[in-house]
């Protein structure tokens, strides 16, 4: 983003005063938009619009604007990169070798209120909602088709943002456009109002956004919308106590009939340069852009290719196609994971095949490094499980067309047409009515048959349970922020009926309090915001 964009907001921890005299106020710089000339010129919309779009992905606006939220590191602290580690290196999927406060923390699920990646996702996603919340105020009256459009799109993305504050935190602070600007403590919603509100939300702008397969995956269109209400649905006896899963199935249809998505023929071309719906990638239902000119940061799809290559053992200049500030030998998969493709104990037979290319499972972008265990919880990234499934290269391996040698042009998937497929198929098993086992069977072996090549990995009825599904996300959906969530819902998170190393800080794993299902609210919000009580436990 270029272009430099004042919105009036107030967040709970800015008091922002004024002295202008003159309600008729003009910005001197012809490329500085407020909330007073916003409607001057349609574009200013598309831009601010951008804007909370491009909330999710960077820190700020760079040497325009600097970070939206102050911090040591404004890329360290963007919402998808803390939100990758909240969902990614608390689980079986990855851990971080850095010494950075926080990180040993979550690696070994004993975090507290006051760890800075919380206190991170928690401020940009409120950050966000703020920012919609002032768009959507502003352009709620106007009638023009493009901007009511606009409008729906603004509350797509507070509906999103509000649905992973549902699903970390369960009770955070809660305002709407119809909320004053001013100094002022926001109230705490709790998690089963904000259920029904973002629900109602994504049902009043479904038939207001762009039809399902329009344009680039990083708008939202309906199909975003339906994949989020599917999720939602998937997720409601964790966050409600009551099964939704007809209306998953309900949403999933609309996906699958759309006819306008369909799974990639090479896997890999989800997480390469060329990922976006516009660019052919008809799986991408919605992600977040990112560009190696436009869209700088050692963030999102950046950030997962340097953090997971080293020097030694998967070097990014050799898998990654970045050659400017890599290996930074941080996040690598703990051996669990590796079981999951492999079985039991049988990860130390690819010893002599470190890449695993003899399996014949093609979505397995891994490498053995030192050793396959790592030591300990704070071990160097030189052990475990490397990863090199984000790539900065297109899928045939050719450049970017905005390549930049240390920003990746990859974007970050959200939504993808096979989790349409693997939600319906669980949503079924979970006990829908209004969905098929033979439909539940047929997805979840198109997912294989792109993973095998052909129908080698097919699965038989009777292999197809829960406990299969849940193996299956894991295979499918690694390093895309969603296994937290999906370990919560299965009831593998917390407890000690399903173990990892260093879970609870053991080498082989422990049992962990149930109450870490949730995350605290931070510490600093507690204390500002007399209207916020603290989850149970901590």
């Amino acid at each position: 983003m270029k272009t430099k964009i004042i919105l009036s907001v107030l967040l709970s921890a800015i008091v922002i005063s004024s002295c202008v005299k003159d309600l008729d106020v003009k910005p001197k710089d012809p490329n500085t938009i407020l909330a007073g000339n916003l409607s001057d010129d349609p574009v200013y919309m598309q831009q601010v619009l951008g804007k909370i779009y491009a909330s999710f992905m960077i820190s700020g606006q760079g040497a325009n604007g600097g970070d939206d939220i102050a911090a040591s590191d404004g890329n360290f602290f963007t919402t998808m990169r803390a939100l990758w580690n909240l969902q990614e290196i608390t689980t079986d999927e990855a851990i971080c070798a850095w010494g950075d406060v926080g990180i040993a923390d979550l690696n070994t699920q004993t975090w507290s209120p006051s760890n800075p990646f919380l206190t991170a996702v928690y401020q940009r996603l409120s950050l966000s909602v703020t920012y919609a919340n002032d768009f959507i105020k502003l352009t709620k009256d106007n009638t023009d088709p493009a901007v009511v459009r606009y409008n729906a799109e603004a509350r797509f993305l507070r509906a999103l943002a509000y649905y992973w504050l549902m699903d970390l935190f369960g009770n955070p602070p809660f305002t709407t456009e119809e909320d004053g600007v001013g100094k002022y403590y926001p109230r705490q919603i709790q998690r089963a109002q904000l259920f029904n509100y973002v629900a109602g939300e994504l049902k009043a702008i479904e038939n207001l956004l762009n039809a399902p397969g329009t344009g680039s995956s990083s708008q939202a269109t309906q199909g975003a919308c339906w994949m989020l209400q599917a999720r939602l649905y998937l997720n409601a006896k964790t966050f409600i106590n009551v099964d939704k899963y007809d209306s998953c199935v309900i949403y999933t249809k609309k996906v699958i009939e759309s006819n306008k998505y369909q799974l990639a023929t090479d896997y890999r071309r989800n997480f390469s340069a060329d990922n976006n719906y516009a660019q052919g990638n008809k799986e991408m239902v919605f992600g977040w852009e990112q560009d190696g000119v436009n869209t700088q940061g050692y963030v999102g799809t950046t950030f997962l290719i340097e953090s997971s290559s080293d020097a030694t053992y998967l070097r990014a200049e050799d898998y990654h196609g970045l050659t400017s500030n890599t290996n930074w030998n941080g996040n690598r998969a703990r051996k669990n994971f590796a079981e999951l493709f492999v079985g039991d104990d049988n990860v130390a037979s690819y010893l002599s095949d470190p890449t695993f290319s003899a399996h014949p499972d093609n979505r397995i972008y891994l490498k053995i490094k030192k050793e396959i265990d790592i030591p300990s919880a704070s071990s160097s990234g030189d052990y475990g499980i490397g990863v090199y499934k984000f790539t900065a290269r297109k899928a045939n391996g050719s450049q970017a067309d905005n390549y930049n040698p240390a920003f990746a042009s990859t974007d970050f998937p959200i939504f993808r047409y096979a989790d349409a497929l693997l939600m319906y198929a669980e949503a079924v098993l979970r006990g829908a009515t209004n969905g098929t086992r033979a439909n539940a069977l047929a997805y979840v072996n198109l997912v294989r048959e792109r993973a095998y090549g052909n129908t080698d990995g097919n699965i038989a009825d009777g292999d197809l349970d829960i406990d299969f599904i849940f193996e299956e996300r894991s295979r499918e959906f690694y390093y895309e922020a969603q296994r937290r969530t999906d370990l919560v819902r299965f009831g593998k998170f917390t407890g000690g009926t399903y173990l990892w190393q260093w879970k609870g800080g053991a080498m082989n794993g422990t049992s962990t309090a149930t109450y870490r299902n949730l995350f605290p609210i931070p510490g600093d919000e507690i204390s500002a915001n007399p209207n916020i009580q603290q989850n149970e436990g901590y």
